[in-house]
């Protein structure tokens, strides 16, 4: 089914208070605009509910248009962009969802995609939205007790705006708490009536990779039994720096970030 019929399938089914507007875009992707309230149903639908659905959450992330003096279907604060692949059709479909408020909320659709759990942790981190319904939204690039959201407008973008960094004891003391591992927070038992088990901490440190990973094991003896990895250790803000540079600057930020995928 090519874009057009999958469009007219879609426009038949919804009306326009799921489907706003289609929006024509320079990679020719499928793109539609949806309401909040119908975003859970839609992706539904594509991922269960035609032939050769859209099975992959590719992407899911967020923008800041405060500061836009023109928003494609009408004045919002933010946009949620979710991106589905089907890897059958070789398709794929952008839904754009348009938000009102300083900080909005939205569905969680992780009851659809479970891959949505960490995107949508980073789209709170990053720019202070809330999901409804989410498992365990929490930062997962920052510390908790990190102050604001970097990827909002109103963020500082430079390190010269702002003030010398202290790490006095208070905050060394806070900052530690923060890193204590407790596994009852991740739904893990530190024993059963057969043996207690060891939780190990693993890094950060460099997996062969560039970047830098935690993990915490539970293990059973010698066996390890879960992971939890800790992410936010590698995380430079090379988004907020693309916000100040024009294309040909920023090609050297992603090259440093990442030599194979800049």
């Amino acid at each position: 089914m090519n874009e057009a019929a999958l469009l007219s399938q879609l426009r038949e089914k919804y009306d326009d208070k799921v489907i706003l507007s289609v929006q024509e875009t320079a990679d020719e992707v499928l793109t539609l605009w949806v309401t909040e309230q119908g975003i859970a149903e839609l992706m539904h639908h594509l991922k269960t509910g035609i032939d050769k659905p859209f099975k992959m959450l590719f992407d899911l992330t967020a923008i800041d248009e405060r500061r836009r003096s023109l928003n494609y279907n009408g004045h919002h604060d933010f946009t949620l962009v979710y991106h589905l692949t089907s890897l059958d059709r070789n398709q794929d479909i952008r839904l754009k969802v348009p938000l009102r408020g300083e900080y909005p909320s939205a569905r969680s659709v992780t009851s659809i995609f479970p891959s949505a759990n960490w995107y949508e942790r980073e789209v709170y981190d990053m720019f202070g939205i809330t999901f409804t319904g989410h498992p365990d939204l929490r930062r997962i690039l920052l510390p908790k007790s990190w102050k604001g959201h970097p990827l909002r407008k109103e963020y500082a973008a430079r390190a010269t705006e702002w003030g010398p960094y202290v790490l006095d004891e208070q905050i060394r003391e806070i900052s530690e708490e923060e890193y204590r591992f407790r596994p009852e927070d991740f739904g893990l038992p530190s024993h059963t009536e057969e043996t207690d088990f060891m939780f190990l901490n693993l890094g950060p440190q460099h997996p062969g990779t560039h970047g830098l990973l935690r993990l915490i094991v539970q293990l059973d003896g010698e066996d390890i039994v879960n992971v939890v990895p800790d992410i936010g250790y590698h995380h430079r803000g090379a988004e907020k720096m693309g916000e100040r540079q024009t294309w040909h600057s920023y090609i050297p930020y992603t090259d440093r970030v990442d030599y194979l995928g800049g």
